[in-house]
């Protein structure tokens, strides 16, 4: 069982890029000219080839890098009872349509057995006395704003009358997947959530408008959705979110601070630790991490996923120090802010700029943290 809990000084979100030789099997796949057996293996062989990079790269913290899925969010929703799915839309990102499938309630939710625990069960193998596998999903929040905005808002009132019942059944579900990880070994859990990313934006109250209620009542329900997911978690399984403004192909969806979202989350959200994305001017500045509580950690995520271009060293310092003037430095740590592939179509760099990323961000944490 590995003892070690993340975050760590040196950290990932999550995602990487899919290699080459899997992206061409799931084609296959897709046309029917590959079976579920020969993705599989290509899923475990291409798993197992990135652990090791990870590994060699120095990371204490392993992941399968988000192989075996399309999309960050939705492929482990449609994990759970009620919730369907078909291929087809897409939502405007900035410049870019993302394509992704359409999801909606078609009845009650509730947990069943969750692939993505067979998921874990695989890195959970490659463990040892230096790394911990961590297992990436989307926040219950997330989940609870894929099925209420305006296009499913119709689908889930046929099923729940009110928020407070979808929220009762969504986060009694997780708790039993967080159990159903922790049973197969899983001690490292991070929720990913881009529903406070969005919240930042100058259009957020398109979100909280077509459920009749104000923005702070709508935080209010992102929290207690968040909350009672971690409700009797096991004391020793550590969880942690990180909060972004969208990732896809390079591009994202929403842009704004911290500030409105920020006495709600980063006070009072459960949780172990936030991973932030702070890599440019769209996520303003760090007076708002004078709201994080002090039993939390903060990954400062200084280090962007969607460009090839290598951050200056002593910038990046620079950047950390300042952040220290709202949380003291021993509870600040580095990583970049987002993962490299957060849908299976990636982000705009190649693997070796994508491991170069990783490289600068564990120098820059040895020589801030030694």
């Amino acid at each position: 069982m590995g003892k070690l809990t993340t975050p760590f000084r040196y950290d990932y979100v999550g995602s990487f890029l899919r290699p080459e030789a899997l992206k061409k099997v799931r084609e296959a796949h897709a046309e029917g000219k590959a079976t579920d057996e020969e993705l599989k293996n290509a899923e475990n062989a291409a798993i197992t080839d990135l652990v090791k990079k990870q590994k060699a790269l120095g990371y204490h913290v392993i992941t399968d890098g988000e192989f075996r899925r399309e999309y960050w969010h939705l492929d482990f929703m449609w994990g759970f009872e009620g919730i369907a799915h078909k291929a087809g839309g897409g939502i405007p990102f900035n410049g870019e349509i993302a394509k992704l499938d359409d999801t909606w309630l078609v009845g009650k939710i509730a947990a069943k057995p969750h692939p993505f625990v067979e998921h874990f069960k695989f890195v959970k193998q490659f463990e040892d006395e230096n790394t911990v596998g961590k297992q990436t999903i989307p926040a219950p929040a997330q989940t609870f704003l894929q099925l209420t905005v305006a296009q499913n808002l119709a689908a889930t009132r046929k099923a729940y009358a009110t928020n407070e019942a979808l929220i009762e059944d969504l986060g009694r579900a997780y708790q039993d997947v967080l159990q159903q990880l922790y049973k197969a070994g899983c001690r490292n859990v991070q929720f990913d959530d881009c529903t406070w990313g969005t919240l930042v934006s100058d259009f957020a109250s398109s979100t909280y408008d077509a459920l009749g209620v104000s923005l702070d009542e709508y935080q209010e329900l992102l929290l207690a959705v968040n909350n009672l997911a971690l409700e009797n978690k096991p004391a020793d399984l550590t969880v942690n979110t990180h909060i972004c403004r969208g990732n896809y192909h390079s591009t994202y969806f929403s842009a704004g601070p911290y500030d409105k979202v920020a006495p709600y989350v980063f006070a009072r959200e459960n949780v172990n630790a936030l991973y932030l994305e702070y890599d440019d001017a769209r996520s303003g500045g760090f007076t708002p991490l004078s709201h994080v509580s002090d039993d939390k950690k903060v990954v400062l995520g200084l280090i962007t996923t969607k460009s090839p271009v290598l951050e200056d060293k002593d910038k990046v310092i620079e950047r950390i120090h300042e952040a220290a003037r709202f949380v003291p430095l021993d509870r600040l740590y580095l990583s970049p802010q987002c993962g490299f592939a957060s849908c299976a179509i990636g982000n705009k760099l190649t693997e070796e700029q994508q491991w170069a990323k990783l490289r600068l961000v564990k120098e820059i944490a040895e020589e801030v943290w030694g």
